[in-house]
């Protein structure tokens, strides 16, 4: 029970982070459940369900089905859709019901590849994680299986951007307004994954001379093509001024040495009331140690999705339950949350708010501030 929420949001599904990481690459993704899921996803955690055709669909699992088994039907269904959709690739999701019942996403998958000759992945998400769960390792499956291991690095000082989902996000502008800064930096844009990003991009991934992870669901592809290509990455998002610049020097020096970065430089805090920082790791961190280089107020982030914890500052911490998120906040006086993190802060500190499509859906969509083109919005409440 110590998970449970009694008075915030919860962030969006493994389940949704799946199907929110592959919308746009021109795969089939199946959701295992009765039904429900596929509708919570299209209307609250999928921004571009009504502008871009992707193939996302529902199994509608059985009472029946569940209890007994059936597994041939859902195999049959996917490969009659899917030799007539002809999808890039097939990914299979779960729920919490399959997750109850013992399902076998791997071999399944295994058997509707071997039936339709189409690439097939399964995903034993739970609908009980939060999306990096599912995001972060959807990424990195079609990485290992789809980039050119024979790809030549690019002549020019080139980087792809990890992590890149309107669940973190939004449809606001903000995944080109960090193209942008990368290219104003000296960087070529080799991949945005995966939002503007083609299946046929996948090929090239190995091509970058350096990887910028923006999400922590960019993680575990940044680890990936360390492995394989030898591919440097640093942590960040340019969001102000001084930690942008930063954050540049790191990408520079990384692409040279080789060497990956985190998110934050050796800032100290200094004494005095504290600003707390919840949200994803990588945004709320860079926000963090932007705040303190431009304000002079100490900052810290509050991880409350999940985030490796090599990657914290000794001041940041990882609390991804309510009762651990209200302890963190009890040595700031400032907060900077979705405002639905609002009923757990106490009414003596100052709340800022700061929407996040992943905690709180399309309710505070137009709200959502593009960071890394003017961070100002925020930084001023703060001086």
């Amino acid at each position: 029970m110590k998970q449970t929420a009694s008075f915030i949001s919860t962030y969006s599904a493994d389940v949704f982070g799946v199907c929110s990481a592959l919308f746009e690459l021109g795969g089939m993704t199946v959701m295992h459940d009765a039904s429900g899921c596929n509708s919570t996803y299209s209307t609250h955690d999928e921004p571009r369900w009504y502008d871009m055709e992707s193939m996302v669909y529902i199994s509608g699992l059985s009472e029946m089905e569940a209890i007994m088994g059936d597994d041939e039907k859902l195999v049959s269904d996917i490969v009659r859709d899917a030799l007539d959709l002809k999808p890039n690739f097939i990914a299979i999701a779960g729920t919490p019901i399959p997750a109850m019942t013992g399902f076998d996403f791997e071999a399944v998958a295994q058997v509707v590849e071997s039936r339709t000759g189409i690439p097939a992945f399964g995903f034993a998400t739970t609908g009980m994680g939060s999306y990096i769960e599912g995001a972060g390792p959807a990424l990195a499956r079609l990485a290992e299986r789809f980039a050119d291991r024979d790809v030549s690095r690019t002549a020019r000082p080139s980087a792809n951007l990890l992590g890149l989902t309107p669940l973190d996000f939004s449809v606001n502008g903000e995944d080109a307004s960090v193209a942008a800064w990368l290219r104003k930096t000296g960087f070529d844009l080799n991949v945005p994954y995966a939002m503007g990003c083609g299946f046929a991009d996948l090929k090239r991934l190995g091509a970058a001379r350096v990887n910028l992870v923006v999400s922590a669901a960019g993680l575990p592809t940044a680890r990936l093509l360390e492995r394989i290509f030898g591919t440097p990455y640093v942590l960040g998002l340019p969001v102000a001024g001084a930690y942008a610049d930063g954050l540049a020097v790191r990408l520079t020096e990384a692409a040279r040495d080789g060497k990956s970065a985190a998110c934050a430089g050796s800032l100290s805090l200094t004494e005095g009331p504290r600003v707390a920082v919840i949200g994803e790791g990588v945004r709320s961190i860079s926000l963090a140690e932007a705040i303190t280089l431009e304000t002079g107020r100490p900052a810290f982030a509050v991880c409350a999705a999940e985030f490796h914890p090599d990657y914290l500052r000794p001041c940041d911490v990882c609390a991804c339950d309510e009762d651990e998120i209200i302890h963190a906040l009890e040595q700031a006086d400032t907060v900077i949350a979705d405002p639905l993190y609002r009923p757990i802060v106490a009414a003596d500190k100052r709340f800022i708010s700061l929407p996040h499509e992943a905690f709180s859906g399309r309710i505070f969509r137009r709200e959502i501030p593009d960071l890394a083109a003017d961070a100002r919005p925020v930084l001023n409440q703060l001086i």
